[in-house]
């Protein structure tokens, strides 16, 4: 009982920061709106001549921009309580409505980016930290440091490059081809268009994943319990695939699960550069159109997203670490 009343407390001590992190992002977000030079109404007519002043008040008048900007949070506040994310200025469509069509695209490649990154980067940390100083360990190790150095736009504008147009193994960008019917889009042209985006979100995210699992592997060697199994006449395959997976497989779980955040923004410079038709191509598309019902509904998804990963990894260290749960006891 003790345990469950502390691992109660826990999960709502985590609550109450998760939501007043979403006030503060909230009011954050807000007021870099209100302070942007993006006029929302130039931004949805554009330089078209035709509208008028009066037009443009109009338009200002129907999204409510014409009213005080505490008013306009206040009432956007009161009606996503209600369960009312509002009205996208760039899609005239529900947010809710957007935010789901984009999310499908988003979370398809970045599930299998996460999953790529985490699974060869604990792999490549694993074969790095048991063959330390030798020629594969300094590859391994070289090759880490280039793509934590790399910009995730520059290594998507190579893949193009390359791939596409010097190869032409796989299409430039979008999630489908163009000028096809829906109907008659195969799961082939599908993956032939997410191929890509998800090696370029998931090389970057390797890296990290690597280092991390290849020091924890150099610290298990080292350990008393590894000169142990030594005096027992274990090999080295046995004393890794018993002893040093076990023990670096946790802190490279609750890593990856850290690294959600991570992930959410190199999504939104690959599907820039991709033209992939996700959340992150939303977020940029409408924060450069003032979209603020649209920016605010993807911030609390983003955000609810990489709280509940965080969540998540600490749950798993409390759950698994001993020190915690006597922290965290009635």
């Amino acid at each position: 009982m003790p345990i469950k009343n502390g691992l109660w407390k826990y999960i709502i001590k985590k609550s109450v920061k998760y939501a007043s992190l979403v006030i503060a992002i909230t009011i954050i977000t807000f007021i870099l709106l209100e302070t942007s030079p993006i006029d929302p109404v130039t931004a949805y007519v554009g330089n078209d001549s035709t509208v008028s002043m009066a037009q443009r008040e109009l338009i200002a008048e129907s999204w409510g921009l014409n009213k005080p900007p505490l008013e306009r949070f206040s009432t956007w506040a009161s009606h996503m309580v209600r369960g009312d994310w509002g009205t996208s200025i760039i899609y005239r469509r529900p947010v809710l409505e957007v935010i789901s069509e984009k999310a499908i695209a988003s979370f398809v490649l970045m599930f299998v980016s996460w999953i790529l990154s985490g699974v060869i980067g604990f792999v490549l940390g694993i074969i790095s930290g048991a063959n330390e100083d030798r020629l594969i360990d300094r590859l391994i190790k070289g090759y880490c440091h280039i793509l934590i150095s790399t910009p995730t736009f520059w290594l998507g504008i190579l893949f193009v490059m390359i791939f596409s147009v010097q190869l032409g193994w796989f299409p430039v960008g979008l999630s489908v081809p163009i000028g096809v019917l829906s109907e008659h889009v195969t799961w082939l042209d599908k993956a032939s268009h997410r191929v890509l985006p998800v090696l370029t979100l998931s090389l970057i995210g390797i890296a990290n994943i690597c280092l991390h699992t290849r020091q924890k592997v150099l610290e298990t060697l080292t350990s008393d319990f590894i000169l142990f199994a030594k005096a027992r006449g274990e090999t080295k395959a046995q004393m890794i695939w018993y002893h040093v997976i076990r023990n670096v497989s946790l802190p490279a779980i609750t890593l990856q699960f850290l690294s959600i955040s991570e992930l959410f923004g190199g999504a939104v410079f690959v599907e820039q550069v991709f033209s992939y038709p996700g959340l992150g191509k939303a977020t940029v598309e409408a924060g450069l159109r003032s979209d603020f019902s649209l920016l605010m509904g993807i911030v609390l998804i983003t955000l609810t997203f990489v709280f509940l990963g965080n969540l998540t990894a600490d749950l798993i260290y409390y759950l698994v670490d001993p020190r915690i749960k006597e922290a965290h006891r009635v």
